[in-house]
C-alpha cells in the first residue's frame, strides 16, 4: 500500500511531528511504503470563491489559483491510504490544512455519476495533535470526520493527543498505521448457522519433558 502522511505544523520538533513520525514508523513496520509531506511547506492559497461562488471546481474538478494545490491533488491521487495529522488551534485544524481540504472539497467532493474522488474508499486515519492547552482535539477530529465523509473516504481511525497523552497516543498512531496496511483477511462465507455447528481445531499441546534429578545436577 502506497501510504501518504500529511502534516501542517512549521514546528519539526514537536508533537505533529512525533505523531507524523508515529505514523511513518507504523506503515513501515505494516510493510507498506510511506511518503510524508508537510503542507507549511507548500504554496496554498485559501479558496477565492470563484464568478458566482463556484468556479471550474465545480464542472472541471481543478482549481484556477496557480500555487501548489495541483500537485498535491496528484499526489492524494496516486496514494491508496493516508494519515492526516493536524496540530489543534482554536480547536479547529490548522490553517494550512483548512484551506488545503477547502479547495479539495470543492474539487472532489462535487464529482458525480461514476467519477471518484481522490479519497474515495481509501483508508484514513485522521490525527488531531493539540500540543499547547491540549483543549479542542476532540472538535478538531470532529471536523476532518466531515471532510473524510463529504470526500468519500474510509475512517480507519480517529485519533487525539496532547502532552500528557503523548507517549501512548503516539504508539496508538503506530499500531493504527501498521493494522491498516496489512491486507484484509479473507471473510468466510459460510452462513452462521453453520458455524455454530462446527467444532474449532485445537492445536497439540506442547508437551514439556521434565529432567530427571540427575540430569538436573548435570546442567
Amino acid at each position: 500500500m502506497k501510504v501518504l502522511i500529511v502534516t501542517s505544523s512549521p514546528n519539526k520538533e514537536g508533537l505533529t511531528a512525533a505523531c507524523g513520525e508515529a505514523a511513518r514508523q507504523g506503515v513501515i513496520d505494516g510493510r507498506s511504503r510511506a511518503r510524508v509531506i508537510n503542507l507549511n511547506e507548500f504554496e496554498i492559497e485559501r479558496c477565492a470563491v470563484c464568478e458566482d461562488g463556484w468556479g471550474p471546481c465545480r464542472t472541471e474538478h481543478r482549481c484556477r489559483l496557480e500555487d501548489d494545490f495541483a500537485e498535491l491533488q496528484r499526489m492524494f491521487d496516486e496514494a491508496e491510504g493516508f494519515a492526516v495529522v493536524t496540530p489543534v488551534y482554536f480547536g479547529e485544524p490548522s490553517e494550512a490544512m483548512k484551506a488545503f481540504f477547502d479547495r479539495l472539497r470543492r474539487c472532489e467532493a462535487t464529482k458525480k455519476d461514476g467519477a471518484k474522488s481522490v479519497l474515495e474508499g481509501k483508508p484514513i486515519v485522521s490525527v488531531a495533535a493539540a500540543g499547547g492547552s491540549g483543549d479542542g482535539a476532540v472538535h478538531c477530529l470532529a471536523e476532518m470526520e466531515r471532510w473524510v465523509r463529504q470526500l468519500r473516504g474510509e475512517p480507519f481511525d480517529f485519533v487525539a493527543v496532547t502532552q500528557r497523552t503523548r507517549e501512548y497516543q503516539t504508539e496508538t498512531i503506530h499500531d493504527a498505521m501498521a493494522a491498516m496496511c496489512r491486507p484484509k483477511a479473507a471473510e468466510s462465507t459460510m452462513p452462521i448457522s453453520a458455524r455454530k455447528g462446527q467444532r474449532r481445531s485445537r492445536k497439540p499441546r506442547r508437551r514439556i519433558r521434565r529432567r530427571k534429578p540427575s540430569e538436573q545436577a548435570a546442567g
